[in-house]
């Protein structure tokens, strides 16, 4: 985890902290400061640690907190048969230690910007006490350990329940201390910027701006600097590669990062060539798109990083999951809901002549069009009005009486399940419309940009912007943009839970909703 220090942290903020060596000072860059070995900038650094160092005794003390709570728990008169085994019961402890160091470690307990962060700190850790307590159990069940099969349970359960409040309280113990630590820069990599352009500048800029990073910036080195360029700059130039090679041999620098143009290749080369001479770390920064999507992630394709701009909302594992859930699920609700269809089946009938079933286009997953199967509610003959798809209105005279109780309650959409069946929809998603639908006299294509992106999951047989009460006619583009936040809120965060949560919602409401007609 890499950042800066506070402004204090950096050198030429305050006067005293450097001395300039004239015989540093080319000729071609008057009033170039270059930082001296003996000056205070260096012995403020003197008492630095790796950073990985707050991760090590993270790791000891966790460990050392579960034995601890092995210890109490034996010396606890609570249960004789525990006590009786005290050795057995240490060793278990010990065993505990190593597994939840090990759990803890896979669910990212000890990344370093989680033992450094409040906020990031919990999930990981209540995940691995519960993780390591399972695997506890699962252990002594299948090994058959211990002096009998409830008591020993217990007693896990009891140790497990101490290490927890052991772990919680030595973390919270250390976390201010690791705090204070990085806020004094004790962790810091002292890091020079080579370049001086737009490029570095933003760098600068960008990890000043993040206390959480733990990097002290020197200051800027560039041969290729004029006047006006450095005046710019916020923090000090120190000179060009000469200053940067000398600072380097002096220890005082840790690390360097390059910004400049990617397209300089040729002179990226003979940098690289000059510094992979020198003990330090060296980085190439990011162009301006790396700022501009700095939160996506960096995957490898082979040996080649790029840069994740969008992804599939649903692919691999969460792809079998919602698959499974809409097939299981949709089935068990025909099955349970087959009265309801077949007597609605039988009321269309003989209430108007035409088939049971509509079917029209529309449009689903990727954009691609599919024939929807619903309960016919109007009548035949005037489901079309001058060849469009009309939205229904409120007392629309198309609407037979039985189609207006289905429409009411929901159960003309139930076909909708033998969609889901075939994949051609989900349980869960943004409601299909058709192409050809209008609001304020505008395809709903036209009116926003962004509107297909809704079709990058399969459409549903109820969605969020149905459950948040956009339901129904469609008469206004506000009311089109509403829906449409609401589905791509749904598009972006699409999970077996929250799928569950909208079901239990559409469930609940479906009864007492009155914008359905």
């Amino acid at each position: 985890m890499e950042g800066h220090s506070a402004a204090s942290n950096v050198i030429g903020r305050s006067g005293g902290e450097f001395t300039p060596r004239p015989d540093l000072i080319p000729a071609t860059a008057p009033n170039i400061a270059t930082p001296s070995a003996d000056a205070g900038f260096l012995a403020r650094h003197r008492a630095r640690l790796p950073l990985v160092v707050a991760s090590f005794v993270t790791r000891v003390v966790d460990g050392l907190a579960i034995i601890l709570a092995g210890v109490l728990l034996i010396r606890w008169q609570m249960d004789a048969m525990v006590i009786d085994h005290a050795r057995e019961t240490f060793r278990m402890a010990i065993f505990g230690a190593a597994c939840f160091i090990v759990l803890a470690e896979i669910s990212g307990a000890y990344l370093l910007d989680t033992i450094l962060s409040r906020r990031r700190y919990w999930p990981p850790l209540i995940s691995a006490c519960a993780a390591t307590t399972l695997f506890l159990l699962a252990f002594n069940f299948a090994t058959g350990t211990g002096i009998g099969a409830n008591d020993y349970q217990r007693a896990i359960l009891i140790g497990c329940g101490m290490a927890t409040g052991a772990i919680v309280s030595a973390r919270l113990a250390l976390l201010p201390i690791f705090s204070q630590l990085r806020r004094a820069g004790v962790f810091n990599k002292r890091t020079a910027i080579l370049g001086t352009g737009r490029q570095a500048i933003d760098l600068a800029r960008y990890v000043m701006g993040h206390d959480m990073l733990a990097v002290s910036l020197v200051g800027f080195f560039d041969d290729r600097t004029e006047r006006r360029s450095r005046e710019q700059l916020p923090l000090a130039h120190l000179g060009g590669m000469r200053e940067l090679m000398r600072s380097i041999r002096a220890g005082m620098i840790d690390k360097v990062i390059i910004a400049m143009p990617w397209a300089a290749e040729s002179r990226l080369q003979c940098i690289m060539e000059a510094l992979g001479t020198t003990p330090v770390e060296i980085r190439l920064a990011p162009e301006w798109a790396g700022y501009a999507w700095a939160q996506r992630p960096v995957l490898l394709l082979g040996g080649l990083p790029v840069l994740t701009l969008l992804e599939t909302p649903l692919s691999g594992w969460k792809l079998f999951v919602k698959a499974v859930e809409d097939r299981l699920l949709s089935l068990i609700a025909l099955v349970l809901l087959s009265p309801v269809l077949l007597a609605a089946a039988i009321a269309i009938r003989l209430d108007s002549p035409g088939p049971i079933f509509f079917r029209q286009l529309r449009e689903g997953y990727n954009c691609r069009p599919f024939s929807i199967l619903k309960f016919r509610t109007m009548y035949a003959d005037q489901c079309h009005r001058g060849g469009d798809m009309v939205q229904t209105t409120r007392d629309d005279p198309r609407v037979t009486r039985v189609g207006a109780f289905l429409r009411r309650t929901s159960i003309d959409e139930l076909p909708q399940l033998f969609n889901v069946l075939t994949g051609a929809m989900s349980l869960v998603g943004p409601r299909p419309h058709a192409a050809t639908t209008r609001a304020g006299g505008k395809l709903f294509a036209e009116i926003r940009t962004s509107y297909a992106t809704r079709h990058n999951v399969k459409p549903g047989l109820t969605g969020w912007a149905q459950v948040c009460g956009w339901r129904g006619e469609t008469t206004s583009e506000e009311m089109l943009v509403k829906r449409l936040q609401h589905d791509l809120y749904y598009v972006e965060r699409c999970s077996l839970m929250f799928d569950l949560y909208i079901l239990a919602r559409t469930a609940m409401i479906v009864l007492f909703q009155r914008t359905a007609y």
